[in-house]
This record gives structure tokens, C-alpha cells and sequence, in this order.
């Protein structure tokens, strides 16, 4: 039957969220003694037994009359300096524990929890120069034991902040869903926070940027520009911080910038992943994302000097594709009207011009039917006005002309004729 190492969150004295371990051991460090973990009663194997009463323990920072008030373990020593002090592990359950007390070194999570190393990973930092004059407790129920413990810091220690916890963890055995004997240690801890005197250096590194564009449907809204970046804490002391994001488009255009949550607090060489969101960016086909952290303290103090402000910077593609169709269906709305219009204009010509040529044609034929001594179509209308003349009266038209000279040569003819026959 194997034993598999897992891991049992305790629950917050203060109601903070537990911070997550390695497989082997999780504790919770906590700020102040108000809320006691409650550990679930086990039972090694899956028969059925008599319940167990749940285990109930707090741990704080305490002084020889028992607790006072302390949220966490705070100093501030030189290298080689040395201190003792108290911890109170309280038993608030109605049976005696017997618990493993020790220290270990912190860490910040990529979601920027305060977090323990695993039970089996041995400290190098504030959590080797912690030694108790006990780690194994039996505190009976309803109980509690105040303990002293030494933190000496070494000569060579680099001057800023170093954190840790101390822990009170239960072991407990039980059964998971196969039937197999689980090992569990449930843990519950106070924050060890320890400044070494020295130059501090605060700084905040920004890496890994990634940027996105998600373009909208709607082509006259803009998009929404997504920057996924982690922040490191390159120098000696906790910060915090609050990032900003910046964009620009080509030559500068809709410049613009938005300011993200408050960073939680990175110890020294912690880093944590923060994502910032901007709505509302135009697609300008490619835009430049800058991303930046200002420090700032956690403590509330100024910074002095202010620390620079690390930046870094990425460019992207953002296709206006919504907007290049509209303006694709504009432009053959355009073009269908303008072929149109022209397509018009065309057939008015056309229809001028078999105009023009048929009024040519009618001319022509008239003119031959005047030519040949016939009258011309002439619309009646025409035939009842005559032409005005030179000084204002009625010239008659070309065809009177005709019909009155083929007149005057019939009435002569007689004459002529009667003259031969006389001659006769």
C-alpha cells in the first residue's frame, strides 16, 4: 500500500486565501489570530468508526503574557544581529493535538499570493534562522502554548526584505477514493517579515508582453486591446505597484492610455502575471502597445529615490476588416451608380443623334421633291401662313411662284395660236 504525499489548506485566521504549496504540505499565513483553522476528523480506512471532533488551531505573534495584537512577525536587524521572540499556537478543539512547529521561506504565486515552501523543502532564506526550543507541540484541548524561538541573521545577509512563516501543521492519515492510505498535513502559519539594514534597491521589471487585438463586428466601434505581461521584482524590497497601458497608432494617431488594478504585493525576486484590457481601440491597421509598473511600497511609505519605471513595448497587426467592407459595399453602391448614370447618359445621346439624323433624312427628301416639281409635304399649317416679306407683307411661296407662272404660259398660248392661224 503506497503513501502519496497531498496537500490539506488550512483555513485563514484573518479569512485571507490560503496560500497554495508544492505537493507535500500547504499552510496559510495569516495576519492575526481572529479566525483558527478547523482541520476535518479522519478516520484510516473506509469502515465505519466513531467521528472524530474536528481539530481547531491558530497560530500568532505573542509575547511571554500570550498574545498581543501583532499581524505578523515584523523586524528590522543588521547582519550578524540576533532576537527572541514568542509564537502562540492556541488549541481550540475539544480534544489535545499534537502539531509540528516550524519556519519556512516565502514566496509570491503567479496570481500574487503570499505562499510557503512545501513541508519537505528545506529553507535557505528567514526560514533557516528561525530555531525553536520545541518543534513537536501536544497542547491540550481548549489550550494554548506560547514558544520561544531565536532569528539570527547571518553576517553575509544582503541588506532589504526577506520573508517567511511560522507553521503549526497537523499530519493526519486517511483514505482516498481507491482505498489507499493518503498522507495529509494540514498547516496554519504567521508571516515572518525581516528587513536587514543596508541599500535598498526597489525596482520592477516588466516581461514577457503579449498583445492582442479583438476587433468588433460593428464597424463604427472600436476594438478591444488585450495585454497579458508579467511584472518581477528585480530589487530588495516588497512592492507594490499599479501597471498602466498605453497605445498609439501610425505617426501617433489616437494616442491613448488606462491605468489597471493595484498590484498585490511581490517580495523580492517574486514575480506575478497581471493582465490589462483596453476597449474601445480603433483598428489602425498597426498599433503599439506600451506597457509599464510604477513601485511603490507596501508599506504606505515614499519611495526615496523614486524608483525608475520599467517599460516594455510590442507592436501589432489590427485590420479594420469590418470597416474595409463597408467601405468595399460603399464603393460598388458608387460604381453601380455612376455605371448607371452613364449608361443613361448614353442612350439620351443615342436618341439625340437617330433624332438629328432623321430630321436630316425628312430635309433631304423634301428638298428632292421640290427639286422634281412636286410639292412638298408641307404641314397645313404651313401652307396657311405664308412668309412675311422684306417690308412687312405677304410673300408668296415658292409654289404660288410656280403655279403662277404655269399660268401666265397657258393664257399666252391661245394667242399664239390664233396669230397662226391668221397667218394662214
Amino acid at each position: 500500500m503506497r503513501l502519496l504525499a497531498v496537500i490539506a489548506i488550512g483555513i485563514a485566521l484573518l479569512g485571507l486565501p490560503p496560500i497554495v504549496a508544492a505537493p507535500a504540505a500547504s499552510a496559510s499565513i495569516r495576519p492575526a489570530p481572529s479566525m483558527p483553522a478547523t482541520a476535518p476528523a479522519t478516520s484510516p480506512s473506509r469502515s465505519a468508526a466513531p467521528t472524530a471532533p474536528a481539530a481547531t488551531w491558530g497560530v500568532a505573534p505573542s509575547s511571554a503574557k500570550g498574545p498581543n495584537g501583532r499581524a505578523a512577525f515584523t523586524y528590522k536587524l543588521d547582519p550578524g544581529a540576533s532576537l527572541t521572540d514568542r509564537v502562540a499556537v492556541t488549541n481550540h478543539s475539544t480534544r489535545p493535538l499534537t502539531l509540528s512547529l516550524y519556519a519556512s521561506d516565502a514566496f509570491t504565486t503567479t496570481q500574487g499570493g503570499f505562499d510557503l515552501l512545501a513541508g519537505g523543502q528545506q529553507p535557505t532564506d528567514v526560514g533557516a534562522w528561525v530555531r525553536f526550543t520545541r518543534t513537536t507541540l501536544t497542547i491540550p484541548s481548549t489550550s494554548r502554548l506560547d514558544v520561544p524561538f531565536t532569528l539570527t541573521v547571518p553576517a553575509n545577509a544582503t541588506p532589504g526584505d526577506h520573508a517567511g512563516g511560522v507553521v503549526a501543521a497537523l499530519a493526519a492519515t486517511t483514505a482516498d477514493a481507491q482505498g489507499n492510505q493518503v498522507s495529509v498535513e494540514h498547516r496554519v502559519g504567521a508571516r515572518i517579515y525581516l528587513r536587514v539594514t543596508g541599500e535598498v534597491q526597489p525596482a520592477l521589471s516588466i516581461e514577457d508582453l503579449r498583445v492582442r487585438h479583438t476587433g468588433s463586428l460593428n464597424p463604427f466601434a472600436g476594438g478591444t486591446l488585450t495585454a497579458t505581461f508579467t511584472l518581477r521584482n528585480t530589487g530588495n524590497m516588497r512592492l507594490a505597484g499599479r501597471p498602466t497601458l498605453g497605445m498609439t497608432g501610425p505617426f501617433g494617431l489616437a494616442r491613448r492610455s488606462v491605468d489597471a488594478a493595484a498590484l498585490p504585493e511581490i517580495l523580492p525576486g517574486g514575480e506575478l502575471s497581471t493582465t490589462v484590457r483596453m476597449t474601445g481601440v480603433p483598428p489602425l491597421f498597426r498599433l503599439t502597445a506600451t506597457a509599464a509598473a510604477t513601485p511603490t511600497a507596501v508599506d504606505g511609505l515614499t519611495l526615496d529615490p523614486v524608483p525608475a519605471v520599467d517599460t516594455a513595448r510590442a507592436a501589432i497587426w489590427a485590420v479594420p476588416w469590418p470597416q474595409l467592407v463597408l467601405l468595399t459595399l460603399l464603393a460598388l453602391v458608387a460604381w453601380a451608380l455612376l455605371v448607371a448614370r452613364r449608361r443613361r447618359a448614353r442612350q439620351i445621346a443615342r436618341a439625340v443623334a437617330a433624332a438629328r439624323e432623321e430630321g436630316r433624312a425628312q430635309a433631304g427628301v423634301e428638298m428632292r421633291r421640290a427639286t422634281d416639281g412636286q410639292p412638298a409635304t408641307v404641314p397645313a399649317e404651313t401652307r396657311a401662313q405664308p412668309a412675311a416679306g422684306p417690308d412687312g407683307g405677304i410673300t408668296p411661296d415658292r409654289a404660288e411662284l410656280d403655279r403662277g407662272r404655269s399660268d401666265q404660259g397657258r393664257d399666252r398660248q391661245p394667242d399664239t395660236d390664233r396669230t397662226g392661224k391668221d397667218e394662214q
